[in-house]
């Protein structure tokens, strides 16, 4: 059985008026959902952000039947409800400001593995990006790597088909409720990934493919990932939404350049004339821009706490530099748990020892 706040946890996600923002801010500030829903009308309106339009929707919300339902829905076919709060949800996301509350996910492989790329492209791919795609995801087969797409047509499916094909676990973020495959021609595809990676959606059962759910797709495979990779994307599309939604989350990004006469592939050069994406022409360029290829260097984290002795503070700093080299202070301040006075202070003294350096943009940088 599951617990308890659960049914709170999908309500709140349903609450009109909150989003995923508010949801987490209302939980981070009140411990769990289910005190969320206890909590009197002007308590609620003086959380930060939640005022008096959100605080009456929470209060005037009644529809528990439908968390009821999906709960039902979740045991009978074995989903596993992720909250935000959750040791299991993913951790890259969690360092992104709009990832969702909740997730649902079916599939057997860990959504933190150590090392994830997302792969996006078109729909109508050409015969060269079937070939690009191909030869990238066989070339990162040995390397211990989580591919993520969204089982569309065209790139994504050539992505999850050949990360199937050499034994790379795959998993397919939705645009809707795990009740259903879209498009149905995948169904079989999809069974395959549950049996080596998974699929995965923050949308309850019963939702449709509408259009206006695939940039809330999107968000989710440009959070999940160390990097996203585009083959093949003309000038609009969610390909480049994705690529937009990784920069904004400083993920690194990366393209496969084409002839600048093909349409297909005018996203990806405009990507790399515009310094969001670093052009790669195969999975050897793609490991050692990682440092993931057979030449790994010695874990810098290890490395430097092995030879500098630093405080108790320093070291929670430095544990959140194991999922990315480039930290973002409001990252810090959110994750290490730290009192301002506190973590100032350890910042200083990891520069000092030359273990990070400061960037623009309030970023901080792994030495």
């Amino acid at each position: 059985m599951f617990a308890d706040d659960l049914l709170y946890q999908i309500a709140l996600t349903r609450v009109p008026q909150i989003g995923d923002v508010h949801a987490k801010i209302l939980v981070q500030t009140l411990q769990t959902a289910s005190a969320v829903f206890r909590t009197s009308k002007r308590q609620l309106e003086k959380i930060e952000g939640i005022g008096t339009v959100r605080a009456a929707a929470i209060k005037s919300f009644s529809d528990f039947k439908k968390s009821e339902a999906e709960i039902a829905f979740i045991e009978k076919y074995q989903i596993k409800p992720i909250f935000f709060n959750s040791p299991d949800y993913p951790q890259r996301l969690l360092n992104c400001y709009d990832s969702p509350a909740m997730l649902y996910y079916r599939g057997n492989t860990s959504l933190s593995a150590e090392k994830i790329i997302s792969i996006v492209g078109t729909r109508n791919n050409s015969e060269y990006g079937k070939q690009c795609c191909e030869q990238l995801v066989e070339g990162l087969k040995g390397h211990n790597i989580l591919i993520v797409s969204g089982l569309a047509f065209g790139i994504d499916a050539i992505a999850h088909k050949v990360a199937l094909r050499f034994g790379l676990p795959t998993v397919g973020v939705l645009a809707h409720g795990l009740d259903r495959i879209y498009p149905a021609q995948h169904k079989l595809l999809a069974r395959q990934m549950l049996e080596q990676g998974g699929l995965l959606t923050d949308f309850i059962s019963g939702q449709d493919p509408d259009k206006q759910n695939f940039p809330r797709r999107n968000r989710i495979t440009a959070g999940i990932c160390d990097a996203l990779v585009v083959i093949e994307s003309g000038t609009k599309g969610g390909s480049l939404i994705t690529a937009e939604l990784g920069d904004s989350y400083h993920k690194d990004i990366f393209a496969f350049p084409g002839r600048v006469t093909d349409q297909k592939s005018e996203g990806c050069i405009n990507l790399i004339k515009q310094n969001k994406a670093v052009l790669i022409s195969n999975s050897t360029d793609l490991l050692k821009a990682m440092q993931w290829d057979d030449t790994k260097k010695p874990d810098k984290v290890k490395q430097r706490s092995f030879f500098v002795p630093i405080s108790k503070e320093a070291q929670q700093i430095l544990d959140l530099f194991k999922t990315k080299p480039i930290i973002t202070i409001d990252d810090i301040q959110l994750y290490a748990g730290l009192s301002s006075s506190s973590m100032a202070s350890a910042l200083l003294s990891l520069e000092m020892e030359g273990i990070i350096a400061a960037k623009p943009g309030k970023q901080y940088e792994l030495l």
